[in-house]
């Protein structure tokens, strides 16, 4: 803030609004869309690794690990996502504290007691004497993990779509050829089903952007949590008194989400041309024929 801040009661018109728009609850707010992009950038890849890893693990040969694929991908694409993102995190939390009450805690005092789950302020996570910032970083973990695991299992379902999508006869010829299982589905497999995957993929992250509102319910003072805070009726009591202004607030995070879903298709648009180039598939030939 500003030093002509000190006394916001004595400004007044555009100086007014400068010196609210600086305040440092509205820091906090425009770091929180760093936030969002945060979650964006770590989940993706960590989702998309899982969603390869089912895709394999649908498709193995060891019944076993076949069986745990699609049991993987079958579970959470049939259960709300809402359920997940409230599960995940609370089992996730639990299971850290109690292995830490196990070292940290009383053996002799039960964890269970009821239908409540006790451990001492040591096995904390975090802990008690914990900065503000320790707390946030603990749920965007917590946040990430979940959002991982849901998305892993859609971008799975992608995946193993696109690699049945894959012509069978390019496999055929290239153990004609005389290469391995591994060595066909790393040159010919892998690589051809990128093409038929990245329209699930891309309309899969459309989702997971439009699905990051969730951490306001996990906890996460997210550009939600801001928004209600901030744009909530403010009395007298406060620095910079105000109407309900919610509106405004919530119409800023549109435009952000909005300008976000267009620059991914943009992008997404570029990356389909360029893998469709040469490719014996529909976007290939309709690119084929527009350069003739």
């Amino acid at each position: 803030m500003f030093a002509t801040c000190a006394d916001p009661k004595t400004l007044e018109g555009l100086a007014w609004l400068m010196c609210y728009l600086t305040s440092g609850k509205h820091m906090l707010f425009y770091l929180s869309f760093g936030t969002v992009i945060l979650l964006l950038a770590v989940t993706a890849p960590i989702a998309l690794l899982f969603g390869f890893g089912g895709a394999l693990a649908s498709r193995s040969g060891i019944a076993p690990l076949r069986w745990f694929g699609r049991i993987y991908t079958s579970m959470v694409r049939g259960v709300p996502d809402i359920i997940f993102f409230l599960f995940v995190p609370i089992a996730l939390d639990q299971a850290f504290e109690y292995l830490r009450a196990k070292l940290y805690c009383d053996p002799g005092v039960p964890i269970r007691q009821g239908n409540d789950f006790v451990v001492c302020p040591a096995a904390k996570l975090p802990l008690s004497t914990a900065d503000q910032w320790v707390h946030q970083a603990y749920g965007i973990v917590l946040a990430v993990i979940a959002f991982s695991i849901v998305f892993g299992a859609f971008a799975a379902n992608v995946l193993y779509g696109a690699m049945n999508a894959v012509p069978k006869a390019q496999l055929e010829t290239a153990e004609a050829y005389g290469m391995s299982p591994r060595q066909v589905s790393r040159r010919i497999l892998i690589p051809q089903m990128w093409t038929y995957a990245l329209p699930g993929l891309a309309n899969l992250w459309m989702i997971l952007i439009k699905a990051t509102p969730l951490l306001f319910v996990l906890g996460v003072e997210d550009i939600v949590y801001w928004a209600r805070e901030l744009g909530g009726a403010k009395t007298a009591a406060y620095a910079f008194p105000h109407p309900d202004w919610r509106i405004y607030y919530f119409l800023g995070i549109l435009v952000f989400y909005l300008l976000m879903t267009w620059g991914s298709e943009r992008v997404f648009d570029r990356i389909r041309a360029r893998l469709s180039a040469g490719q014996s598939t529909v976007a290939g030939d309709a690119m084929r024929k527009a350069a003739t």
